[in-house]
């Protein structure tokens, strides 16, 4: 499987359970509660550890810039894609939902939809970093128990 491949089919893994997560509290009532947004973070690092995981044990990847590399952008694209459906939701399904995402933001006050797409953008893209570099701390040392083998 292609690097790209990869990253493709675990961008998409993430944005389909971060908007599965998202309908489901909709439909439980939970959308208003800020707390679960901090769920997302736990989708990006499973699809970031599954294509990192794949790109080692599949494609016999162990370098680890590659595997880091493969792991932010898996990731930022899933962001990119997930932030795309919350402004097509705000803007053509339910414009309310603005004043939902107002309130739960930390920074607060009366952002548009656009200040809120780039603070989601900035907020994504920096936990893509991190959480690239967290799951490849459990990697790091792969092609070295590999070479002893």
């Amino acid at each position: 499987m292609t690097s790209t491949k990869i990253i493709i089919k675990y961008a998409l893994l993430i944005t389909l359970l971060i908007g599965g997560f998202f309908f489901l509290c909709k439909l439980l009532g939970l959308e208003e509660n800020p707390y679960l947004r901090f769920l997302n973070l736990l989708f990006v690092i499973i699809g970031i550890r599954q294509a990192i995981k794949t790109s080692i044990f599949k494609n016999k990847e162990t370098n680890y810039a590659t595997n880091l590399g493969i792991g932010i952008q898996t990731s930022a694209i899933a962001v990119v894609v997930s932030i795309i459906g919350v402004a097509l939701y705000v803007h053509f399904i339910n414009p309310e939902f603005l004043d939902v995402m107002n309130s739960s933001f930390l920074i607060g006050g009366d952002l548009s939809l656009s200040e809120i797409v780039i603070t989601l953008l900035i907020e994504g893209m920096a936990s893509s970093v991190i959480g690239a570099f967290i799951i490849m701390q459990f990697y790091k040392n792969h092609d070295k128990e590999n070479l002893n083998e």
